[in-house]
């Protein structure tokens, strides 16, 4: 097996959580460097900046990009234009014009581009899809909850223009339900609930239509307490299926399904060395498009102000 060596860019909580254990874990890759301006690993060796590792390594021929999506474009235009293959952890940009746009560089330079989506990769999407395929679909209910003071303490970024808000995990159950629903579905309605003092939503519901008359709601907040709820429940012709723990495990009609799968992020870097041995890219924005329909048409109304500090609160 040829093994290749790959950089990491940007050593946050992601890439200390999913993307370092799963290189260390996959046999197609080895980390041989990381950028980043707060420090690396240890035992690897570090740029402060992607320019700097690009041009210093040029023996590195693929780059995984896992820093926020707003600097994440010109990051990745670097890599390519510095014929490297590129992997971007999700949302791929801060725009669907900046994915697409990459996409062209990639074909042109003839290098791989990867936009990822980790939870179609989760252990039970596939025997979702599969089980889905050719059934007659009659309601769904996507229900996605999290709190954000436990998944992104601290973290401006996301609360700014590109960094999506709750759109950030609730793009994951987009990508998830695009991935398994043997139908295509488009956005009609959305209300989109900003504190006072933020420039993303904390909150949102979504309407979406599908064929014959299908009606699909998402309901996605990031005020949840008491333990995180996400899950996707699809009532079928025949049976109702539901996805929880993110996609992790699968119920038909209440009974759980056994599912094997080697988990999220270690796909993720199989398809990629698959993708770099075929001279492919896979570049779907599908999830995007519906969260930039959501900006588009969706309903703002003001809630309260939402601190990282509980007891910042008046």
């Amino acid at each position: 097996m040829t093994v290749t060596d790959i950089a990491l860019v940007g050593i946050g909580k992601i890439a200390r959580d999913q993307h370092i254990p799963s290189i260390a874990a996959d046999p197609a890759f080895y980390l041989a460097a990381t950028v980043s301006g707060s420090g690396g690993i240890v035992g690897v060796e570090n740029h402060a900046e992607i320019g700097a590792m690009l041009a210093a390594r040029p023996d590195i021929p693929a780059v995984s990009l896992t820093m926020p999506p707003v600097p994440r474009f010109a990051a990745a235009s670097a890599a390519l234009g510095a014929g490297r293959h590129v992997m971007l952890e999700k949302p791929p940009g801060a725009s669907i014009a900046e994915v697409l746009k990459l996409e062209r560089q990639a074909r042109a330079a003839g290098k791989t581009l990867f936009a990822t989506w980790h939870s179609r990769h989760a252990e039970a999407a596939d025997a979702a899809r599969d089980w889905l395929a050719g059934k007659a679909i009659r309601a769904v209910r996507v229900d996605w909850k999290e709190d954000v003071r436990k998944w992104h303490p601290g973290q401006d970024w996301i609360w700014q223009p590109g960094g999506l808000g709750v759109f950030d995990p609730g793009i994951n159950a987009l990508s998830l339900l695009s991935k398994i629903l043997p139908v295509s579905l488009h956005l009609t309605g959305a209300t989109l609930s900003f504190p006072e003092n933020r420039a993303a939503p904390i909150a949102a519901d979504l309407t979406f239509a599908g064929p014959d008359g299908l009606r699909a709601e998402a309901v996605f907040d990031w005020r949840q307490e008491g333990g995180e709820i996400w899950q996707i429940e699809i009532e079928t012709d025949s049976s109702t299926l539901k996805l929880t723990e993110g996609g992790a495990r699968l119920h038909v009609d209440g009974a759980e399904q056994s599912v094997e799968a080697p988990g999220e992020y270690p796909s993720l870097y199989r398809r990629f060395a698959e993708l770099i041995e075929a001279g492919q890219s896979d570049v779907d924005v599908e999830p995007l498009v519906h969260v930039a329909d959501a900006f588009m048409l969706g309903r703002h109304i003001a809630v309260a102000a939402f601190h990282d500090d509980p007891q910042e609160i008046s």
